[in-house]
């Protein structure tokens, strides 16, 4: 049987090519949105396994780097150093690297029902092939192609071995906690496993290990600080239905706009800050390389950090209030969050933390935080969603703004403290940071 990981609503299809790809765009970021649409098509995204998701589009992106800078070195390789003819073609490169890379990897995808599986490859074939068959059938598209073969095949061997790999029973564990004390982390309801407690064992992709920028632990369910915490997300955080809840139409809104997984959000994202700033071929290789290697690395620090302090969740904590041994924390065992609460333990906030991983990044790229953009998001309700004739567009003058919206919007949804988040996105810049300060440097 296949379960569904971190969603346990409907997973609605929809596509990448709605407001954001209406931009300037090149061989690199048409293949990241395709990526995103292969990713969709393969049942992960847009919410139900963002940690598979990431290392597919960071492998992709290390082969679509590693390619280009075959033909033009501007940037330092990250695994695949060769020199490809000068006149070999730069669009058959790309294609050829990120459709070997999507192929094989949703080809091993666990979790997802073979059809997911079908589904997500076609996808992956018929961008390829349309992206060849725009191309003259001459030597330099022969050489192209070869060269993105070869990066593809230089990244898929490195990570052949890295622990991502393998049977649907290695990535959920069903011997799940419930008789816990208070603050120590139990199944979520309706989600009777943990999901993706290995995933702290994934080889990273930039940290020297996946416990490098661990943050100190969670408050205390007696302390002061937890108990403004718990009545934040409480008062905030319910569905609105079973449970009352003090949001605003504004703050559902953001709630709901950045429940998407973060890869996806955060690729478009920088797939729309990338056309305002008119980057070139080379420049969109380096920065989608650098943003999708953070990325997968936040989900395994992730993983190290909830596996090592096994904090509760809001909707746990909430429901079990009148028994935590907080005199201060009053429970309500029907409160129910705005959606269901991902099977994983609270601290960090995994969202938080790539939020601030691909804001940094993108800081770090541009040299100032102090840039405007638009978005839009893929899980609003219908009419407003991506794919739709007139989208929700949310407005940032920052990148930091951007990751502090994404921050709240899981108080906002009932699935973090705040403690949680906080750290969560200081965690994030730190990885973001180290992936840009050492990572695809520019040669000159």
């Amino acid at each position: 049987m296949k379960h569904s990981v971190f969603s346990v609503c409907t997973l609605v299809l929809v596509l990448t090519s709605g407001w954001s790809q209406r931009v300037n765009a090149d061989a690199v970021t048409d293949w990241n949105a395709n990526a995103g649409k292969a990713a969709i098509a393969a049942c992960i995204a847009p919410l139900d396994n963002p940690l598979h998701e990431s290392r597919i589009y960071g492998m992709t992106h290390i082969a679509i780097h590693d390619a280009l800078n075959a033909i033009d070195r501007r940037s330092r390789p990250y695994v695949f150093v060769s020199q490809a003819p000068a006149g070999a073609s730069t669009a058959a490169a790309v294609a050829a690297a990120a459709r070997d890379v999507l192929v094989a990897v949703i080809g091993q995808l666990p979790l997802v029902p073979p059809s997911c599986i079908d589904a997500g490859v076609a996808s992956v074939e018929a961008d390829y092939t349309a992206a060849l068959a725009a191309l003259p059938d001459d030597q330099a598209k022969a050489q192209g192609i070869a060269v993105g073969q070869a990066a593809a095949a230089a990244i898929l061997t490195l990570r052949a071995a890295d622990g991502a790999d393998g049977a649907d029973e290695l990535f959920l564990n069903f011997n799940c906690p419930q008789d816990t004390k208070p603050g120590e982390y139990q199944c979520t309801p309706g989600t009777p496993f943990i999901a993706f407690e290995i995933w702290d064992t994934v080889t990273p992709f930039v940290l020297k290990d996946s416990s490098q920028f661990r943050p100190g632990p969670p408050y205390t369910v007696t302390k002061k600080k937890y108990t403004a915490d718990f009545n934040e997300v409480k008062s905030l955080g319910g569905d609105g239905t079973t449970t009352p809840s003090a949001r605003t139409a504004d703050q559902t809104e953001i709630a709901l706009y950045w429940w998407e997984s973060s890869p996806l959000k955060w690729n478009r994202v920088a797939r729309v800050v990338s056309a305002n700033e008119g980057l070139n071929l080379w420049e969109n290789a380096r920065l989608f390389g650098l943003l999708n290697i953070a990325l997968a690395d936040g989900y395994i620090a992730m993983v190290d950090s909830k596996n090592h302090y096994n904090y509760w969740r809001p909707v746990t904590a909430i429901q079990t209030g009148d028994t935590d041994g907080n005199p201060d924390t009053i429970g309500d065992p029907a409160w129910t969050p705005l959606r269901g609460t991902p099977p994983d333990q609270d601290y960090a906030s995994g969202h938080a933390i790539a939020g601030g991983a691909g804001a940094e990044v993108l800081k770090q790229f541009f040299g100032t935080d102090r840039i405007s953009f638009q978005d839009c998001s893929v899980t609003l309700p219908a009419g407003g969603t991506c794919s739709d004739p007139s989208p929700v567009l949310r407005s940032y003058t920052s990148f930091s703004q951007a990751a502090a919206e994404n921050a709240y919007s899981r108080i906002l949804i009932g699935f973090h403290f705040r403690k949680s988040v906080e750290e969560g996105t200081e965690y994030g810049r730190k990885i973001g940071k180290r992936a840009a300060k050492l990572y695809l440097r520019p040669v000159h």
